[in-house]
């Protein structure tokens, strides 16, 4: 999976605290959506991991057909969910993340709100592997920065809780080690566990915001500058604001769908 490290709009802060803007442009976001970022929506992996588990009791083209039913949902996602994948794939692609239990395999229900960060993985450096906690926010508002990044559930709360709360972020590493038992990515888990252990503050957080406005960094500025303030120096914290074209974020799903949708025939 791939995406362009985009256009560089601005950088601020100093460790452990950094902000960045990116922006895309039309083509770039386009090559995105209808690849990588529809793969991530859409769990194209994990899909296919359950269909070769239960292909051996298809015995009918009426069964194959209910398989492809039960297993590829039809129905369209929001905006902002695809808004988390784009930024998913941006940290995948351009900070060494991975993320390898997407959260939608934990729904009960489709399009249910589940607790705990939206992005949880690991970042690798060199030799040394780290736990890694995500918040995204998409906003189409016109304000710097937009409402997404207040209120209780708001990035800049979300962010101060991942970084004060030990609670909290030892939660996400049960989270992810009950998944991890069984798994390929079992070594790499035990490798950012024995980080943690050593020093729970070992942890890379990443706020980032998913606009369609002209780019300014009064998007990041303040929160920056307040989440640095007695951060330990062991911890680091990455803003990203990604920038799309202007009124793009509204055509997000639809386009996520045509790609899914070319994609069966």
């Amino acid at each position: 999976m791939t995406l362009p490290i985009g256009k560089n709009e601005y950088l601020m802060g100093s460790t452990p605290v950094f902000g960045y803007g990116v922006s895309y442009s039309e083509l770039e976001l386009d090559v995105a959506l209808s690849g990588p970022v529809a793969e991530i929506v859409f769990d194209i992996e994990g899909t296919a991991d359950l269909t070769d588990l239960l292909d051996s009791v298809i015995d009918t083209d009426f069964d194959r057909n209910e398989l492809k039913r039960v297993l590829e949902s039809e129905k369209k996602p929001e905006n902002w969910r695809v808004g988390e994948a784009l930024a998913e794939l941006f940290l995948t692609c351009h900070k060494a993340c991975c993320f390898p239990w997407p959260d939608g395999r934990d729904e009960r229900k489709s399009g249910s709100s589940l607790p705990g960060a939206d992005l949880v993985g690991f970042k690798e450096i060199n030799d040394d592997a780290f736990f890694t906690f995500g918040e995204v926010k998409t906003s189409t508002e016109s304000g710097y920065p937009p409402g997404a990044m207040y209120g209780r559930t708001g990035l800049k709360q979300q962010l101060e809780d991942l970084r004060d709360k030990v609670g909290i972020r030892d939660d996400l590493v049960r989270y992810l080690g009950h998944r991890a038992v069984t798994a390929s990515w079992k070594d790499l888990y035990i490798r950012a566990f024995k980080k943690y252990i050593s020093n729970n503050k070992s942890v890379h957080l990443f706020g980032l915001l998913v606009r369609d406005v002209k780019p300014h960094e009064d998007d990041l500025r303040v929160r920056v500058l307040s989440l640095g303030k007695d951060c330990s120096n062991e911890m680091s914290i990455e803003l990203h604001a990604l920038y799309l074209p202007e009124e793009s974020i509204s055509k997000l799903s639809e386009k996520v769908m045509a790609t899914k949708r070319e994609g069966a025939k």
